[in-house]
């Protein structure tokens, strides 16, 4: 695996063949680094098909330095410069991730296959502390203060979700982040989910390709209505998987690796 730091202070790493003929950009999910698909980068499958992944930590996150403009359609823009840059054929998104990868479908930033690994289609889906930590950001000075005592506690709450053996490093990581970034990112999101209401519609509108990965035990919702046009979209594919929740990427990383490799075979 190499790490190139040089894009504007972002942390991005590469692994498989040098030479491959196909390439997936992976984006991790909020307060989240490129380590995060360390797990999946490791598995021998991509590399075994001919396949290059490219992981980037989003600007801002793990306190690398952030754009001035947060939105998600700015991510969007920002990411999809990379993926011509880097001669990405294939985009795969976890959690934010996954919802800026939608935002490259739909603004026209992105034309390939997307694998969306727990997306969030709409507020309602949202973790309850999420939406809580919204309102107070809206508030002055408390809204901050929220983030710095959240992410103070958030090692502590997440660690036994985590991968055995890796615990302690990606805990780490995630209360590793700046409150007055997550704060203004957290708002900049939830304006996004509000003015689109339900991103099922604008994904499937786009005409991407897409693998929606679900594990059977997420704590995000996906209402009947978001599965129903799931399923009834020409493009768009729902795949579940067991033993795994919201951090399927890490939780279940050979399966991960399988679906991202069967997305890349479809190429062409």
């Amino acid at each position: 695996m190499s790490t190139d730091s040089g894009r504007a202070g972002w942390d991005i790493r590469t692994t498989g063949p040098h030479d491959a003929a196909r390439r997936a950009l992976l984006l991790p999910g909020a307060l989240c680094t490129a380590e995060f698909y360390a797990d999946v980068m490791a598995e021998p499958a991509p590399a075994d098909a001919g396949l290059s992944l490219v992981a980037v930590t989003l600007p801002g996150h793990g306190r690398s330095p952030a754009p001035e403009d947060l939105s998600i359609g700015n991510y969007a823009r920002l990411m999809g410069r990379l993926a011509a840059d880097t001669g990405c054929d294939l985009v795969v998104g976890h959690s934010l991730g996954a919802n800026i990868a939608i935002e490259m479908a739909a603004l026209g930033e992105f034309s390939g296959p997307l694998v969306l690994l727990s997306p969030v289609f709409s507020r309602g889906d949202e973790a309850r502390e999420l939406a809580l930590l919204d309102r107070l950001a809206h508030v002055p000075v408390l809204g901050t203060a929220a983030w710095t005592v959240a992410l103070r506690t958030l090692p502590r709450n997440v660690r036994d979700s985590l991968p055995p053996g890796r615990r302690d490093t990606l805990a780490s990581i995630m209360g590793d982040n700046d409150p007055a970034f997550c704060r203004a990112a957290l708002r900049e999101y939830f304006d996004h989910l509000d003015e689109h209401g339900s991103l099922v519609n604008r994904l499937c509108a786009s005409g991407a390709r897409a693998v929606v990965v679900r594990g059977t035990a997420d704590d995000i919702g996906l209402t009947d209505g978001e599965r129903h046009d799931i399923g009834t979209c020409p493009t768009l594919t729902l795949v579940t998987v067991p033993r795994a929740g919201h951090g399927v990427l890490f939780e279940q990383p050979r399966r991960v690796a399988e679906i991202i490799v069967a997305a890349a075979d479809g190429i062409g």
